[in-house]
């Protein structure tokens, strides 16, 4: 089945180049250097420069990358870890480059699709988001990949190195994850007088609903108005957000199979659903939730407006930088979903450069360069690269990133400017990021991506879009049954 739909996609992908819906900004910085304030202004951005261009004259051989912006800034921890390859291959090497794609996620592959559809592309490796791995390599845009491409794929996490399979092969290997964490306001818990200041040990939704109700029913944080934000607008941000509470909500909840064909139906659909309105209900969820992406949820928390927030992990070294002490980060209750960004050789490139920038790929996703990764802001793809600080080698591709994570009696790294080490001994990369990655939950698989996530971003509008006040909601029940019909309208099986 799933060979006789990669065949079927591959002749409709043209066709789904504008199919995408948007998702989640890739232009986001994380805190390795900059202020929150910049983060805040650049995370809603949708649009960048072009990466470094083709210089003039004679060259060696060279391995193009193409990527969306890195979240580190410019010469970020990618570029670093380029010029680190370039450096060990010498003068008459192969000379890798990083090309920087400008625009949104959507924008990013659209862009993608049509050049590798069009055969003109010069781009050898492509980094891809997890949720396109199934239709680069339905549609034949980019090649399987050998063992040579991957060094040590046992070390990898497991339900991250799954994301890199479509069709029973190997078309990627990771190369940073990503997952939903819960940040929250410990100056706003300690001002209403509750006993429970340090949540690092992880919550439950009633147990976050219990906080909230103590915080909403004494005087309140100054400037304060709901619990927690998340991201709700209508783009990626509302099918993560769904994914994880029907995954929450129904044991082993999957939307596709392996094979890509509609697996759930709408007694499923109304238990999720159910439990995404009680997630947003008020007075829980900030009202202004529903039209809010990173940026507008991520200045919400910043300001005071919520004391938790849902967002990624790239987020906090900003938020410690601002808040220090009264920052607290945990593990997302419930289940969380996958993200991630995947490298992949791209199927127009030729032979001699294929197994280049297959070596190229091994190079990027190696240990030291996960620790790299780690320490610049991502959420490394091995589990080696978390081991408690003084046990792993130092990051050694990228200079800026080679100090030790204890290079001070706190824990705190310089370059990264908040301590892995949290209250009572939990360690925010070993306890925290690496058990949330291990057991995180990933959006369906499938081709026909873009128009799931479509689906599921218009029909969910009904729930969590913005709404006349006193306007009713569906029942759950009807809201389920209309997206169990569109589903099926979209999907095989």
């Amino acid at each position: 089945m799933a060979r006789r739909l990669t065949a079927a996609v591959r002749g409709k992908a043209a066709v789904r180049v504008t199919a995408g819906v948007r998702m989640r900004a890739a232009v986001r910085l994380t805190a390795a250097a900059l202020s929150l304030s910049s983060l805040l202004a650049l995370t809603s951005c949708t649009a960048g420069d072009v990466g470094r261009q083709q210089p003039q004259g004679a060259e060696p051989p060279r391995i193009v990358v193409a990527s969306g912006q890195d979240v580190t800034g410019k010469n970020g921890i990618r570029q670093q870890l380029i010029d680190a390859w370039n450096a060990k291959e010498g003068e008459q090497g192969y000379r890798a480059r990083l090309v920087e794609l400008p625009g949104s996620a959507d924008q990013q592959r659209s862009q993608l699709l049509g050049a590798l559809q069009s055969g003109g592309a010069e781009y050898d490796v492509v980094n891809l988001d997890v949720t396109w791995i199934p239709e680069f390599a339905a549609a034949g845009l980019i090649r399987p990949l050998t063992g040579g491409a991957v060094r040590s794929p046992g070390d990898i996490i497991p339900s991250v190195d799954r994301t890199s399979f479509w069709d029973g092969e190997r078309y990627a290997v990771p190369f940073n994850s990503d997952v939903g964490l819960l940040y929250y306001r410990k100056d706003h818990l300690r001002s209403i007088g509750t006993s429970r200041t340090d949540l690092s040990g992880g919550v439950t939704w009633d147990d976050l609903r219990d906080l909230i109700d103590t915080v909403n029913d004494r005087p309140k944080p100054r400037g304060y108005k709901d619990g927690w934000t998340t991201q709700l607008a209508a783009y990626e941000g509302r099918t993560v957000n769904a994914i994880e509470a029907f995954a929450s909500a129904v044991p082993d909840f999957a939307l596709t199979d392996e094979e890509g064909r509609y697996a759930a139906d709408e007694e499923q659909l109304t238990a999720g659903v159910t439990e995404l309105r009680e997630r947003t209900a008020s007075p829980y969820l900030l009202g202004e939730a529903s039209g809010s992406r990173e940026a507008e949820s991520l200045s919400a928390f910043a300001e005071g407006r919520t004391t938790f927030l849902r967002h990624w992990p790239y987020v906090y070294p900003a938020l410690y930088e601002t808040f220090k002490g009264n920052l607290g980060v945990t593990r997302l209750p419930g289940k969380a979903v996958l993200g991630g960004q995947n490298l992949a050789v791209t199927s127009s490139t030729s032979e001699q450069r294929a197994a280049k920038a297959a070596e190229l790929i091994a190079f990027l996703t190696d240990p030291d360069s996960e620790r790299c990764l780690l320490r610049a802001g991502f959420a490394a793809t091995r589990t080696s690269a978390y081991q408690a600080p003084g046990t792993t080698p130092e990051c050694r591709h990228a200079s800026a990133y080679s100090g030790s994570a204890s290079a001070s009696p706190t824990g705190e790294s310089a370059e990264l400017k908040a301590p892995d080490l949290l209250a009572g001994g939990v360690s925010y990369s070993r306890d925290v990021l690496l058990p949330a990655l291990s057991e995180a939950v990933q959006r369906p698989r499938t081709p026909l991506y873009g128009a799931v996530t479509q689906t599921l971003i218009t029909q969910l509008d009904a729930l969590c879009g913005p709404r006349p006040p006193g306007a009713p909601r569906p029942r759950d029940a009807q809201v389920a049954k209309s997206l169990d019909e569109a589903l099926k309208k979209v999907l095989p099986g």
